[in-house]
């Protein structure tokens, strides 16, 4: 399963680096080839000269190389690789994988690579709970970084127990194999077409003003990286939101709710769509040209028009409606009274309808409370990071195509 699979092997500065020298060894007997990379702190646990030894290739550790920069070293080592493993990732190692840093080779591989990574934590048990590691992993969860361990057990410090230990080699071992075995696997969705639209719409006001809402686009980027997961050839149509493509998908970036339609409707024919975006119900009836100023007749007057129905378009589409529309219902009120109503009038098969009152925390925030509204009844869901909502979601979307 392992021969010939090409591993880049980031190996951080803690004291688990040790076991890499046994993981590398069984990787090579396995066929793999294992290309490492050191961070300068990695140095100080284990040598170059005993990692490249076990792993007979070069080991990388100097971003300013001039032989590799020539020819953009650091992202061919990102781009050759069928999997990224990080072992040991330690906190400052996944810190800066969630912040996108990238002040030495190490961070630069990590957000240059397109392929799925693998990170091993390893750390003092006070450092994987503090709160700043712990929203660190719960962001490269929902980014689609895979985890083996921490392990519970004792630490290298004296008296210290808890979880921190980094995975046996063995079990990491098993960890990429599992990911090589998925990944040779068909998806349940394989094959299949999916659309999904995320974030809010801007719309503008003039050059400087727009009518906007508080959406990030979480939810809607975990199930579009869920869905590619799944096997799904993905089309993830996006309004403004600070979030990178997940891989995999086809992301096309709009500002306008008429310009998502637009790119809604050159993406169909699709087998599902999933339309989570918040799109902004109203525009202004005309865009000034110029920036508004305060006069002397006060408070000017805006009127407003109708966005077109996004949903509702999709959902009663004459001659492409996809197989499965799923829509969603934000709600402060009645949230199953307007999810069934929203359910009946779009014509979707399926409404995720949550509660986004401010005291929720879900408008911006990782995690998300649904309840799904079918036309046969309503299943409630417990509260789950937004990335486990996408898994659920994806998983009831294959069921239902099947």
């Amino acid at each position: 399963m392992l021969a010939d699979k090409r591993i880049l092997l980031v190996i951080g500065g803690g004291i688990a680096a040790y076991k890499c020298l046994d993981l590398i060894r069984r990787l090579r007997e396995r066929g793999c080839r294992v290309r490492p990379v050191m961070t300068a702190a990695a140095k100080e646990f284990v040598t170059p000269l005993s990692v490249g030894a076990l792993a007979e290739d070069r080991v990388h550790s100097d971003l300013f190389d001039l032989t590799a920069e020539h020819e953009i070293g650091h992202i061919r080592l990102s781009r050759e690789a069928d999997l990224v493993v990080v072992a040991p990732a330690t906190a400052d190692l996944l810190a800066k994988m969630a912040h996108g840093l990238a002040n030495d080779l190490a961070g630069n591989v990590l957000l240059a690579t397109d392929k799925p990574v693998l990170v091993a934590p390893a750390m003092n048990p006070r450092m994987w709970s503090h709160p700043a590691t712990v929203r660190n992993a719960r962001q490269l969860a929902a980014d689609g970084v895979r985890f083996v361990g921490p392990n519970v057990g004792a630490m290298a410090e004296r008296g210290e127990v808890g979880a921190g230990r980094m995975a046996e080699p063995m079990e990491i071992l098993a960890a990429i194999e599992a990911y090589f075995a998925e990944a040779a696997a068909p998806g349940p969705l394989a094959g299949r077409r999916a659309l999904v639209t995320a974030g809010p719409t801007h719309e503008p006001i003039d050059p400087v003003r727009y009518i906007a809402n508080r959406s990030s686009g979480k939810q809607g980027f975990a199930i579009a990286a869920a869905l590619a997961r799944a096997g799904a050839e993905v089309t993830l149509v996006a309004g403004p939101v600070g979030l990178a493509d997940p891989p995999g998908v086809t992301a096309v970036r709009v500002e306008t709710a008429r310009e998502m339609l637009e790119a809604v409707e050159a993406a169909l024919p699709v087998d599902v769509a999933v339309m989570a975006a918040a799109v902004a119900d109203w525009r202004v009836a005309s865009q000034a040209s110029e920036k508004i100023k305060k006069g002397p007749g006060g408070v000017p007057t805006l009127a407003f028009v109708e966005n077109p129905d996004i949903l509702a378009t999709i959902g009663r589409h004459a001659t492409l409606r996809p197989r499965l529309v799923v829509g969603f219902a934000a709600e402060t009120e009645s949230l199953i009274a307007n999810a069934r109503a929203k359910l009946a009038k779009k014509g979707a098969d399926l409404i995720v309808a949550n509660d986004v009152s401010p005291e929720t925390g879900i408008m911006g925030g990782d995690r998300n409370t649904v309840r799904i509204v079918e036309a046969d009844g309503v299943t409630d869901w417990p509260d789950l990071p937004k990335g486990e909502v996408a898994e659920k979601l994806v998983a009831l979307i294959a069921d239902r195509l099947r």
